[in-house]
């Protein structure tokens, strides 16, 4: 496998950490810039409808810019954005800052996967791709804790100088080792979205739509939960944050295995409706915080289990758009993201109470559920009459 997919991974794992990484110091954000817990959740919201918006767009509207060179200025934005919010002494100067890291966070993750498909050999190409995905994946679940740990030692700006510095490390190796790449056909936006006129393909993003919201309704403000619920210090949050981190990142691997064994439609059904049992047993195991862990290790392993299936249900769905799918659901992926982190902070306003986001999150998991019972019975045939 070429040596330079590494590259890409460690890029796209700079560029992942910034989008997450906010949730786990949010009260320290609020305090600081004088704003509710609620407010301060909206960073992740805005990030991620600004990256799902961006990614097909930004690919769309630079198809004629030569890909090594994009990366670069991708890279070169999003270490100023992070400068920028080190800077910034509002409320909206580090929101506009973090549109600029999300676009050019979503221009990074696509081009790093794409690259990766180009520089190695056919037979290596899942292997690399899944490479990359873990890079993206680690910086998602791991940067909440690394943030924790660092905003308590030297302040929560001091996290994105850090992340700027290791993208800025990441334009230097890309610019160094990486050879150009030629520019190739893209598919225009109009196609990509006319795609999604299969019933069974666009319930079936609605499935991952959903189970992340109703993920996120919970874990954008899983730090003050744990504060509440059990009165957690800093570095004991951080150490909750890590358990999850790892077991979602050991779900990815799990749900990969799941779907060999059990089939994809079998394992997305298995995956959303344990999901939504484990958030509603969240709010009763608050007076116990091992046997609380535990489940929530679980609740992070099953929120990545899914993926894995989806990407092999989906390609098996829709065959002659794979690639096409494989990006919407990504979009898919950060519009759940957004959605679930803003209505978890109009759940915070409106019930003034921590324990109702379980049940909130569960409800939209359901809806996931339901979803995806209507994708499964659909015919195949359907996709390739489109």
């Amino acid at each position: 496998m070429n040596w330079r997919v590494y590259i890409l991974a460690a890029a796209a794992f700079s560029v992942g950490l910034v989008e997450l990484i906010v949730g786990g110091i949010l009260p320290v954000i609020a305090d600081d810039l004088g704003i509710t817990i609620a407010s301060a959740g909206q960073l992740i919201t805005v990030f991620a409808l600004v990256y799902a918006i961006s990614a097909p767009v930004l690919i769309s509207m630079t198809a004629k810019v030569e890909r090594k060179k994009l990366y670069l200025w991708a890279l070169v934005i999003f270490t100023l954005g992070n400068i920028m919010t080190f800077f910034s002494t509002s409320f909206a100067l580090v929101m506009i800052a973090r549109v600029i890291t999300a676009m050019s966070t979503a221009l990074v993750v696509v081009l790093s996967l794409t690259i990766t498909a180009k520089i190695v050999k056919p037979e290596h190409r899942a292997k690399a791709i899944g490479l990359v995905f873990m890079g993206i994946s680690s910086s998602l679940v791991l940067g909440v804790p690394v943030g924790i740990f660092l905003t308590e030692a030297f302040g929560w700006r001091t996290v994105f100088l850090g992340i700027a510095l290791l993208s800025f490390l990441s334009f230097l190796l890309i610019s160094l080792l990486l050879e150009k790449m030629p520019v190739e056909k893209v598919v225009p936006l109009r196609d990509q979205v006319k795609s999604l006129a299969s019933v069974k393909i666009s319930t079936a993003h609605l499935v991952t739509l959903f189970m992340l919201a109703g993920h996120y309704v919970v874990y954008a403000y899983f730090t003050p939960f744990l504060e509440e619920a059990f009165g957690l210090e800093p570095l004991w949050v951080s150490v909750a944050y890590f358990i999850i981190g790892v077991a979602s990142i050991g779900g990815n691997a799990f749900g990969g295995i799941m779907s060999d064994k059990l089939g994809s439609k079998r394992s997305i059904l298995t995956v959303v409706s344990a999901f939504a049992i484990v958030l509603l047993l969240l709010p009763a195991l608050t007076g116990y915080l091992v046997v609380f862990l535990l489940f929530a290790a679980l609740w992070g392993g099953l929120s990545w289990a899914l993926t894995p299936a989806m990407q092999n249900y989906l390609i098996q769905s829709a065959p002659e758009t794979s690639d096409i799918q494989q990006s919407l659901n990504t979009s898919a992926l950060q519009l759940g993201i957004a959605m679930g982190s803003f209505i978890g902070g109009l759940v915070l306003t409106f019930t003034g109470s921590i324990y109702t986001l379980p049940m909130f999150g569960a409800m939209l998991v359901l809806v996931a559920l339901a979803f995806a019972f209507i994708s499964l019975r659909q015919p195949s045939t359907e996709v390739a009459s489109q």
